[in-house]
């Protein structure tokens, strides 16, 4: 089987991660070309993963290159309009979530779309390695029926310092300029793979506020959701939290009939009858790169074998019609 030539759209703080993930796919595909019009930032991109073709415009990649794929990783509204133009050339295209900036605009992408070309949605969260062994766990039954969910995200990141910096903006400098923060650009992973362990789930209520003037949209974000059997499930973000570290770590607890799962740290612990079952140690940093090194290899293999992507894009759209409550019914306080 050839290779497949990749292009990838965008030059931005997540595309390392994106290039060394396809450095590990070699004799599978190959990033030929990366586009994107901060030139310079493109050109030291490709210089430092030995991409060949730098252009500063995806229509100008497209023009020149002969590609079999492309891996959309740009600005949320830049999205539909590539893939669009990629779904022209009839490309096979992996898109980084969100699809779009609302669900309707993410609704239209997928309809305009349809099966004219294999269209796949980058949202590695489920695919770290831990998801996957919580997955397996609820699979087995190992906990019994589901009672309670419970899953937080409270990080110091939006803290700032004595300069008036935060450290979440340092690292992700475009936080400070969407008007849509914390649920579209972070905990819609977290809807996701709640999703994605759960099965289909229901909002039933939902606040967000913004505290921090270093940003425009909101800072923290809680959720409450039903399973389709009835569990209850909270879901709570904060990026303003004193006491907890800037690095962004996951809590979750899973309570069940005949046992609990719990994600803490780096442990991932599954408790039956009082007794600790399984005591896993995490490396999470190495299972954050393994996730996208997950997904590419996914994308592959189906578009090797036919069959259908686990984010595909009707998938993500239930995770979008989620966020999209969120902000519906959710009224911004400071």
């Amino acid at each position: 089987m050839s290779v497949r030539r990749i292009g990838l759209a965008g030059a931005g703080w997540v595309t390392p991660h994106h290039l060394q993930a396809w450095q590990q796919l070699r004799g599978r595909a190959a990033v030929v070309a990366i586009a994107d019009p901060n030139v310079e930032a493109t050109r030291a991109r490709a210089a430092e993963y030995g991409v060949p073709g730098v252009y500063p415009s995806v229509e100008a990649m497209l023009e020149r290159e002969q590609l079999d794929a492309i891996d959309v990783a740009t600005p949320r509204e830049t999205h539909a309009p590539i893939c669009r133009v990629a779904a022209g050339r009839g490309l096979a295209i992996i898109c980084q979530k969100p699809l779009a900036p609302t669900f309707a605009d993410a609704a239209s992408l997928v309809a305009d779309v349809g099966s004219r070309v294999r269209l796949m949605v980058h949202e590695n969260w489920r695919f770290r390695p831990h998801y996957r062994r919580i997955a397996g766990w609820l699979r087995e039954g190992r906990v019994g029926e589901i009672r309670t969910v419970m899953m937080t995200l409270f990080t110091s990141g939006l803290v700032a310092d004595a300069a008036g910096r935060a450290p979440a903006i340092d690292r992700q400098p475009m936080f400070a300029t969407l008007e849509r923060l914390l649920v579209m650009e972070v905990l819609i992973h977290h809807v996701d793979t709640l999703r994605f362990l759960l099965g289909a789930l229901t909002l039933e209520g939902a606040a967000i506020g913004r505290s921090c003037t270093l940003v425009r949209g909101e800072d923290r974000a809680s959720m409450f959701l039903t399973t389709a059997a009835g569990a209850a499930v909270s879901l709570i973000g904060d990026f303003m939290a004193h006491g907890y570290p800037v690095a962004q770590r996951d809590r979750l607890e899973i309570l069940g009939s005949t046992g609990a799962i719990v994600l803490e740290g780096e442990r991932l612990r599954l408790l039956r009858g009082g007794q600790m079952e399984e005591d896993v140690a995490l490396d999470l940093a190495a299972n954050y790169e393994a996730s996208y090194l997950a997904v590419l290899t996914h994308f592959l293999d189906r578009l090797d074998d036919g069959e259908a992507f686990e984010t595909s894009p009707e998938d993500n759209l239930q995770t979008l019609r989620l966020v999209e409550q969120v902000y519906d019914i959710a009224k911004p306080r400071a």
